[in-house]
């Protein structure tokens, strides 16, 4: 048998200013992911989980709570672009153009904007990108810039790999 390695992630060294990754993995919002995350982070606006009180406001039914579609979006980009990040530094520039509503699926992309070498770790470089969220319609939901440390190649700290017994006869 043969085990390949799965996707690691990009190191500093695979990023180029002007690289546009188209992030892999929808994702269709439903009630429970609103409600939960509007609860967990104590957002007490009702427009986000009252459906008589947001059914009352221009948009007749509940908003999905923007902070989680900025962690969803965010979230949708690790893979491509801070899958070996040591750290986040920011989000700049957060705009939010268009609602987003419980059963809309989304989407996104990152460009890199900028990257440079660290000044204070020489393990890392600095990589900055922009992030566009957007709907099954292709109305744009979210846009941010994000800023990362990411590990330089031959720096990123290794995932344990048990040993597996094998299978018994």
């Amino acid at each position: 048998m043969t085990v390949k390695p799965g996707w690691t992630g990009r190191v500093y060294e695979d990023f180029a200013v002007g690289d546009v990754y188209q992030h892999p993995l929808g994702r269709t919002v439903i009630a429970a992911d609103n409600i939960w995350f509007t609860l967990l982070t104590q957002n007490t606006n009702p427009i986000h989980f009252d459906a008589a009180y947001s059914a009352q406001t221009e948009y007749g039914k509940p908003l999905v709570d923007s902070t989680f579609t900025l962690a969803l979006v965010t979230g949708q980009s690790v893979m491509d672009v801070s899958q070996n990040a040591m750290a986040n530094l920011g989000w700049d520039e957060v705009r939010l153009p268009n609602p987003l509503f419980e059963g809309d699926t989304v989407y996104s992309r990152s460009e890199v904007l900028e990257k440079r070498e660290s000044k204070s770790r020489p393990n890392v470089g600095i990589v900055k990108v922009k992030t566009i969220g957007y709907k099954q319609d292709g109305s744009v939901i979210i846009e941010f810039k994000r800023t990362m440390m990411v590990y330089k190649r031959g720096h990123v700290p290794q995932i344990p790999q048990p040993t597996i017994a094998p299978a018994k006869k």
